[in-house]
């Protein structure tokens, strides 16, 4: 009795059975298409129960919607189709798709999922492994590699970019040299090995207004245990380099007007770097209403090399604005400012629209003085041009009360000019 109720305590409970993961289903060797005839290995690895076990436990294999007949933990295949695999208690694995040809060329690719930063490889096989000779390579209809003969495409760190559909041409000797030929066209999916961090405020340490900033990021499921790093910057200036912690803490006298901050997560190697949006902080005295920007960087950060931001801070604009006056009479516009010195605002164009609101008047040109200082030159240049043409007209009209005077003043005072005798 009591021997059986030990054997019986080490059945896991079907709750714990409930939690299991889905076993991983692996093709040997790794290629997803092969020649009619071969045979490839299917292995299921998952749950392994205890030796102590009442009952065996089963893998149960999956042809589709087919159940085969074989419960080994791996099968020899050679048919095409969808393959699953199921231990008991967990879910069923991921598929494989396999695909049997009867062409002279095939392109094999992995049957797993590439991650960004790993290597994708590639093989263009001829029909009984005889070798391809004028090996051509093909990424959405572009060549993207040559060989003279038969050698595997490897793309060392996968991109994203690096998805999309492969094919492979080339000639074989069987027994002379043949035309060219393709093989089918095979998609390849580069997975996303973690999300774009976005920086977010996560609150205030103490009783100083210290903010503590976070890189937040989201790993794919079958890649959770990949290690990352992080690096924090202000504007392009890096102020944390990589390293372990995911979390900032900015202190109370670094905090200026509109700072803008930025987060970068990698990998230990490097190999994958992505970047987050722009977060501004305020500045001191204002409110801790921060909202992380999902627009991307400003137009000089983008146009900087290697996607860093270039530094693009202003100086602390004042939010008072001194009064102005204008000088009445005159045909420029003057401008005081009041006794201290100049004046603490920015720049003069921001405070020309309030001039505008106060002082019409002051900038309205005086019409009148204008015209009358224009007949009198007018008259001035007729007297010059009768003198170059007729020299001897000249005296005749020096003593004419109607001619006017050599040169005249205007008089700061009033808008009126008078003539100045010589």
């Amino acid at each position: 009795m009591w021997a059986l109720t030990a054997l019986l305590l080490l059945v896991p409970s079907s709750g714990q059975a409930a939690t299991l993961e889905k076993p991983i289903l692996s093709l040997h060797p790794p290629w997803t298409t092969i020649f009619k005839g071969e045979r490839v290995t299917l292995r299921c690895d998952g749950y392994h129960p205890l030796l102590l076990e009442l009952r065996p436990i089963n893998t149960l294999w999956y042809l589709g919607h087919l159940l085969l007949p074989s419960h080994k933990k791996s099968i020899e295949v050679q048919t095409p189709g969808v393959y699953r695999c199921q231990t008991r208690g967990a879910p069923v694995s991921d598929p494989i798709h396999l695909s049997v040809s009867n062409d002279w060329l095939i392109l094999q690719v992995p049957y797993a999922a590439v991650f960004e930063g790993e290597p994708l490889v590639m093989r263009c096989r001829g029909w009984y492994d005889k070798v391809v000779y004028k090996l051509h390579y093909y990424h959405d209809d572009q060549a993207v590699r040559y060989f003279h003969s038969s050698a595997n495409y490897t793309v060392l760190q996968a991109r994203a970019s690096d998805s999309g559909r492969y094919q492979c041409s080339g000639t074989m000797r069987i027994p002379v040299e043949s035309a060219p030929m393709f093989s089918s066209k095979v998609a390849v999916t580069v997975q996303e090995l973690f999300q774009a961090p976005v920086l977010r405020v996560m609150g205030l340490e103490g009783t100083h207004g210290v903010v503590v900033l976070r890189c937040e990021t989201r790993l794919h499921p079958q890649k959770r245990d990949t290690p990352l790093h992080f690096a924090f910057y202000k504007y392009s200036r890096a102020v944390r380099r990589f390293d372990w912690g995911a979390e900032y803490t900015v202190l109370e006298p670094e905090l200026e007007e509109l700072e803008s901050y930025w987060c970068e997560a990698a990998t230990a190697t490097r190999s994958v770097r992505k970047r987050s949006p722009w977060l501004q902080l305020p500045g001191r005295g204002s409110a801790l209403d921060l909202i992380s920007t999902t627009a991307p960087a400003p137009r000089a950060a983008a146009l900087a090399p290697g996607n860093m931001p270039l530094s693009f801070r202003k100086p602390p604009v004042s939010r008072s604005v001194p009064s102005v006056t204008s000088v009445r009479n005159t045909t420029s516009v003057g401008l005081q400012f009041p006794a201290g010195g100049a004046p603490t605002a920015g720049p003069p164009a921001c405070a020309l629209p309030m001039i505008l609101e106060q002082s019409p008047r002051a900038l309205k040109p005086d019409v009148d003085l204008l015209l009358r200082e224009m007949q009198l030159l007018k008259g001035l240049l007729s007297r010059v041009v009768l003198e170059l043409k007729e020299p001897q007209a000249l005296p005749e009209l020096r003593g004419t009360p109607e001619t006017p005077t050599s040169h005249f003043a205007v008089s700061p005072g009033t808008p009126e000019t008078s003539p100045v005798e010589s």
